[in-house]
């Protein structure tokens, strides 16, 4: 029986190309030290023999494993899943790879369980997730001596917890620029199907919500809670209209609970937006084929997970001449779309 042939190796590229194995070296490693005559004649060389650079020994003579460890929690969600998604995009795009690591319950122990994966893995940094309240405590208690920039949710304001750099979406803004056109409509008030608090997302598009029906002088509703799904949008929506039936705006937490709440309202006999106004949060690939095509606060999920990516590499390469390059805001803007799902009180 044949042997299975062996893996090419640098030296074999360096004999193909005619180069030395230093030169070899110094391409793999990414080196500015060769012409780019060169650079291409090796290049060319490893993909006729289908060579791999071995990230391991890459890793050991550049102290660098070209990755970056990506911690984040069990959750299918749109915004948890789309900011993990945007990150890996971001790495991939300067060139480095990823790393993830699921928590599958939020407790220290498997906060602690996915760090050390990482870093048995040798990441250069890590990107955290935290969408709640919890995951964030947990990842803060538990984080170890690695660059570290959370992406997501917001930050606590005046906590003693010293926390590393973050990047988060502007969900405070988002939900006052949904109400606010709501109000600019002619809608007396507007009604909240809010998501669920610990979530810190939520709590924040609940608290931009009320501030702006606070600012105009509107009188705030209760609002009534969820748990994400448009199953709890539905049944909130019907809460909300068996305690009043006179209502005209809804903003909703997000686009699955607003496409919950459009169905309690036809099912009410409701039309939307003749009736009824909705908006909604994420928007969600579906969202404009809804019926009638929802309005919704768009987050820029790519943009966050750029400056997230960005921001870390600010810390873990300063060398590079990277510090101070990238500073970016605290925040990344939203966008409101406006569809068919809004329109004048009646």
């Amino acid at each position: 029986m044949d042997q299975p042939a062996s893996a090419p190796v640098m030296t074999d590229v360096a004999r193909l190309a005619g180069v030395s194995h230093q030169t070899v070296s110094r391409v793999v490693n990414e080196s500015p030290h060769v012409s780019e005559a060169t650079r291409a004649k090796v290049l060319a060389a490893m993909g006729e023999l289908g060579y791999r650079r071995n990230a391991v020994a890459r890793a050991l003579a550049t102290r660098r494993s070209g990755t970056l460890g990506v911690i984040t929690f069990d959750t299918v969600l749109h915004g948890p899943v789309s900011t993990l998604y945007s990150v890996e995009q971001a790495a991939s795009a300067v060139g480095l790879g990823v790393s993830i690591a699921v928590v599958d319950r939020i407790d220290s122990p498997a906060v602690v369980r996915a760090l050390d994966r990482l870093q048995d893995q040798a990441v250069e940094g890590v990107v955290a997730i935290a969408p709640h309240q919890a995951a964030l405590e947990a990842l803060t208690a538990e984080l170890r001596p690695v660059p570290t920039v959370f992406v997501g949710g917001v930050l606590p304001a005046g906590d003693d917890v010293a926390l590393p750099p973050a990047v988060a979406i502007d969900q405070h803004g988002g939900a006052e620029a949904a109400t606010r056109y709501l109000l600019e409509l002619g809608h007396r008030t507007v009604h909240h199907l809010a998501g669920p608090q610990d979530w810190m997302d939520a709590s924040s598009r609940s608290a931009g919500w009320r501030a702006t029906l606070a600012a105009a002088g509107a009188w705030v509703p209760e609002p009534v809670t969820g748990d994400w799904s448009a199953r709890s949008g539905y049944a909130a929506m019907r809460r909300l209209l068996a305690a009043d039936r006179s209502l005209t705006a809804v903003f909703a937490a997000n686009d699955q609970m607003a496409l919950g709440a459009l169905r309690a309202l036809d099912e009410a006999g409701l039309r939307v937006p003749d009736d009824v106004s909705v908006v909604g949060f994420d928007d969600v690939p579906e969202a404009e084929f809804f019926r009638p095509p929802l309005t919704t606060v768009r987050q820029r999920f790519g943009e966050a997970g750029r400056r997230a990516v960005h921001l870390l590499l600010d810390l873990i390469r300063p060398e590079d001449g990277r510090a101070g390059r990238v500073v970016p805001p605290a925040l990344v803007p939203t966008e409101l779309l406006v569809r068919r799902s809004c329109g004048p009180a009646r």
